[in-house]
């Protein structure tokens, strides 16, 4: 995403906002290894992560992952979720959101033995303008995982308030396929993918900064142009994508009806939204992560064709089925439907008509 200018709806210029990724799972599930590997592979976008109950820190991608000095700053004994408040954090994002840092995501790292939950409703409580929400992303040890949820059943919870499961070191257990059945099961509607060595490829997690701002910048045809087969078999398992374009305006209500709808494994939505007659005068921003939705008008260029772009990202999900429902979505009514965008419209922050946060995240 990055720090550039983008219009807000009253035209005005605002930061474009920084996902913010909550990273948890249990202690030994592979969450540091998955950070440094985000960190070597994130195609030059800087990464400001918040680690287990430390401080902010600022590091840049291409920097030896593990050297992280003395910028720590430590904020003393118990879990991330226990040491530090809401405003607290506030101050953490503020630090690595200051467009002087450049940074383009930001991770929180978890204790393992923190409440994922209340992280959560932490960074959604925020009040800083300029991040979103950017998921909750769950490792599991496969290896581990029987003897982990028998001492610790609270692991089954924190696997349905999770966005995106990795399960993490899969060549070390008896029966992959098992545990990976058995996860899905635990889960509630999240992607789920395998990795090993925490080998997830970031572009699942965020958007890699690329030459030019691009729709496509999620193309899974890139990233197997940049060297797909750099982790033989495990770099690209499990990921489907679509690129969805449509010239004619989508109807409001229908899309909602997609949105709200969306199916398993369908882990990011991304791009503009043409509305028509229902606001000529806007474009519309989605940004969707697990359960999270968010809409951000924005005043059409002047010059720029009016067509809505959506780039889908998930895993195991079927992108031919949800290509034919968001074409369902096109409208052809010349005039607007009255009430039609009061269902996008609580997705707008700001927006009278905007959701909890309880609304917005399901937890």
């Amino acid at each position: 995403m990055g720090n550039s200018l983008a219009h807000s709806a009253d035209g005005s210029r605002r930061p474009r906002q920084i996902p913010v990724v909550v990273l948890a799972g249990f202690l030994g599930s592979g969450k540091t290894t998955l950070l440094n590997h985000l960190l070597h592979h994130s195609a030059g976008s800087r990464i400001g992560a918040i680690v287990n109950d430390f401080g902010a820190i600022e590091i840049d991608a291409l920097a030896v992952a593990g050297a992280l000095g003395d910028s720590t700053v430590s904020l003393g004994n118990g879990c991330l979720c226990c040491a530090v408040d809401a405003s607290e954090l506030d101050g953490y994002l503020d630090r690595l959101a200051a467009p002087a840092a450049g940074i383009d995501v930001i991770v929180i790292e978890a204790s393992g033995l923190a409440e994922p939950q209340e992280l959560v409703r932490m960074v959604l409580a925020s009040e800083h303008p300029d991040i979103v929400y950017g998921g909750l992303v769950e490792v599991v040890d496969a290896a581990e995982f029987d003897d982990t949820r028998a001492k610790h059943p609270e692991i089954d919870r924190h696997l349905a308030l999770a966005d995106l499961v990795v399960v993490n070191k899969l060549d070390r257990a008896a029966d992959p396929e098992r545990v990976l059945t058995l996860v899905r099961s635990l889960t509630d509607r999240a992607a789920v993918t395998p990795a090993t060595y925490g080998r997830v490829d970031p572009e699942f997690l965020f958007d890699c900064r690329p030459s030019e701002e691009r729709i496509g910048q999620l193309s899974f045809d890139d990233l197997h142009d940049r060297g797909a087969h750099e982790h033989t078999g495990h770099l690209h398992t499990g990921y489907d994508s679509l690129s969805f374009t449509s010239g004619a305006p989508m109807d409001p209500r229908r899309l909602m009806r997609f949105l709200d709808s969306r199916p398993e494994g369908l882990y990011r939505i991304k791009g503009h939204v043409d509305f028509g007659p229902c606001d000529p005068r806007n474009r519309y921003a989605v940004h969707a992560v697990g359960r999270f939705l968010r809409f951000y008008p924005e005043p059409w260029p002047p010059a720029e064709d009016r067509r809505t772009q959506l780039v889908l990202i998930g895993s195991g999900i079927d992108t031919e089925t949800l290509g034919k429902e968001l074409r369902g979505c096109e409208s052809d009514a010349p005039h607007a439907d009255e009430h039609g965008m009061w269902g996008v419209l609580r997705y707008v922050q700001g927006s009278e008509e905007e959701p909890d946060t309880e609304e917005t995240y399901e937890g």
